[in-house]
């Protein structure tokens, strides 16, 4: 058994990344408590395009529902967008909604760790919150190294390893899954300390950047929604895929109030020599 869920590849092709209902239902839950912490998609672009080429040849890598995609097609105006995907599903509203939005996308679905592109035929890179599903961060950033030009830069992000962890102690104090906090963190492999070494291995690092996002539950109704999406916790099989049970179980056994958590990200840019 994987050390993390975030590297086993049976969950990531199920239940993690199936349907964009899926993924967008856990962003959402994010999104929704978010307090404080800048706009991460803005700072990924920001990245990109501060050293953009006029019309670059861009590739997002492991594009989810193609959020910084579509950013990226709007900001920058690259003469070739390429969106990477092991999920067809998920590719498949990214082509929706660049059409939608009247940018051209070549969609790839495809394993990181193989990427299916030319030496040298991309001018920027970005691979936002997805290295962490790899057990060899190293080599998908050696097939990111390969597919950029000399001087193409990549733009890689990440999370902190005690992201969250506010939530874990929460859960292991309500008894529901008392090794929570002890466990692994789902960012193991590529986390915020040990992306720009591992970056570092293929491309050399010119910039790493870290914001402090933090996120307020207004009570357990809230933060049972996010629980639910999360594949670090144990609980019991009996209130797996209802927030709603969860809700009330995190009642019976805790008091009722906010909860506060914290995630680092952290972006790391890098150049091929």
């Amino acid at each position: 058994m994987p050390a993390t869920p975030f590297i086993d590849p049976d969950l990531i092709a199920g239940s993690l990344y199936s349907t964009p209902a899926r993924i967008a239902e856990r962003t959402g839950a994010l999104h929704a408590a978010k307090i404080s912490g800048g706009d991460a998609t803005a700072a990924v672009v920001d990245l990109a395009a501060s050293s953009a080429v006029p019309a670059p040849r861009i590739c997002d890598i492991g594009c989810g529902r193609g959020t910084t995609t579509l950013r990226l097609a709007t900001r920058l105006a690259p003469a070739q967008l390429i969106a990477v995907d092991q999920s067809r599903a998920l590719l498949g509203t990214v082509a929706e909604r660049l059409d939608d939005a009247g940018h051209s996308v070549r969609t790839v679905c495809a394993d990181f760790h193989h990427l299916p592109l030319p030496d040298a035929s991309i001018d920027i890179a970005v691979a936002a919150n997805c290295l962490y599903h790899s057990a060899r961060p190293a080599d998908v950033v050696a097939q990111i190294a390969r597919c950029l030009t000399a001087g193409g830069r990549a733009v890689l992000v990440t999370k902190s390893a005690d992201s969250y962890r506010q939530i874990d102690e929460l859960i292991a104090e309500a008894g529901l899954d008392p090794d929570a906090a002890a466990r692994p963190s789902l960012y193991e492999t590529f986390h915020g300390d040990t992306a720009p070494g591992i970056v570092a291995t293929s491309l050399r690092v010119e910039q790493v950047l870290r914001q402090q996002h933090v996120f307020r539950f207004a009570g357990l109704d809230q933060l049972a929604g996010y629980v639910d999406t999360s594949p670090k916790y144990h609980l019991p099989d009996r209130l797996a895929g209802s927030a709603g049970l969860l809700a009330d179980e995190f009642r019976r056994r805790l008091r009722d109030r906010p909860v506060v958590a914290t995630s680092t990200v952290t972006y790391v840019k890098a150049v091929r020599p």
